[in-house]
């Protein structure tokens, strides 16, 4: 569609908003209110449990929302979850017009949040910057779609492919603001997960780790077959006071009891847990078992930081959706050295893994490579 100007410029800046949120397994909303060509009202959500960007917005315009426009980043709720109706909101606010980005594919949702606008008398616009606010959800389209978490594979690497030196050192490839833009994905993500071969390596904490601290912490998530996994990893530590942060260690049936009793213990009870799954032939965790299991407890996204057998084994079973790759102006060599995806590889160049609506940003020196993955295989 061709959308009038003021209309592009005002989505768009709710859609800066609805990128503050850290909203799983709810999407991140902007909501901007304008009347007589200034904003008098705007808002985000800033993650499940809180009200939406609309009420937020609606709020700060008072009174002056009555014949207003509101812009918002997503179709308006009509249902209750943990809060009230949008739609509700902006027809007792007297909102004159309401401009969606984009219809919500939930299936509580799905047009009816417009239709109840336009009953009520309310003139509707759908479609502006449609793209750009599906991409920023992505995860949710996607869930709502397939019903299976949307995973991106993320990796930093040197120049010349390397996750960590021969010796298995890692810290750091990349420079801070590469790893600070991570850590915002990471508490934007439902989830972050690890192979147990990256924990054992980096003792990998798996947090969020932002100044100021962000509203919410990922499900952190290990896949360990056979539970390596140390009792005082710092993961597991994490676990404890005053942190207690959930942690689910996915494992086999085949898994050592003993262990399993060393990593649960009292003061760990309410946040580690240890998920016994089907193991493949290979005795590996079943990893469509794994995102079966999360996406019932309504993980609609998954961050994986590796390893290179963990990335290959999702690209292989068609379980990932896109690559987040970070590229540091460094070298240092090493055949043995690890990469960021191994497994036993494509056979032929014709049969490599295309990515589609590729993008290229700058962290500083570093450069950060990210596009949706192809598949021809059946999901």
């Amino acid at each position: 569609m061709t959308a009038a100007p003021e209309d592009i410029r005002w989505m768009r800046r709710a859609l800066r908003l609805a990128e503050k949120g850290f909203a799983p397994p709810n999407p991140m909303v902007g909501c901007v209110i304008v009347k007589d060509g200034a904003v008098v009202g705007e808002g985000f959500h800033p993650f499940a449990g809180q009200p939406h960007a609309e009420v937020f917005a609606l709020r700060a315009a008072g009174e002056l929302a009555r014949g207003a426009t509101a812009y918002v980043t997503l179709e308006p709720c009509c249902h209750w979850g943990r809060t009230p109706p949008c739609t509700e909101a902006l027809k007792a606010a007297g909102v004159a017009r309401v401009v969606a980005a984009t219809t919500d594919n939930n299936p509580k949702v799905g047009g009816k949040g417009l239709e109840s606008l336009r009953a009520a008398g309310i003139a509707v616009t759908v479609g502006v910057l449609e793209p750009q606010a599906r991409r920023i959800n992505e995860a949710f389209f996607h869930f709502h779609a397939t019903g299976m978490p949307f995973v991106t594979l993320k990796a930093a690497m040197t120049l010349d492919g390397k996750i960590a030196t021969r010796t298995g050192d890692s810290r750091w490839i990349t420079g801070p603001a590469a790893r600070n833009y991570v850590h915002k994905l990471r508490a934007q993500s439902g989830a972050v997960m690890v192979g147990i071969g990256t924990l054992l390596a980096d003792d990998a904490r798996l947090d969020a780790r932002l100044s100021p601290p962000p509203p919410r912490q990922p499900l952190r998530i290990i896949v360990d077959s056979q539970l390596r996994t140390p009792p005082d990893a710092a993961a597991i530590r994490l676990t404890e006071p005053p942190h207690s942060l959930t942690l689910l260690i996915a494992t086999t049936e085949s898994a050592s009891a003993v262990q399993a009793r060393a990593l649960q213990t009292p003061a760990r009870a309410d946040c580690l847990e240890i998920l016994r799954l089907p193991a493949t032939t290979e005795g590996h965790v079943d990893l469509r078992a794994l995102l079966g299991v999360l996406a019932e407890r309504q993980i609609i996204s998954v961050l994986v930081e590796g390893g290179g057998q963990l990335h290959a084994a999702l690209l292989e079973a068609n379980l990932a959706q896109k690559a987040l790759f970070f590229i540091a102006p460094k070298l240092v060599g090493g055949q043995d050295a690890p990469t960021p995806l191994e497994g036993e590889g494509i056979a032929t160049m014709q049969d490599a893994i295309p990515l589609e609506e590729f993008t290229i940003r700058r962290f500083g020196p570093d450069v950060a490579l990210e596009g949706r993955i192809v598949s021809d295989k059946e999901a």
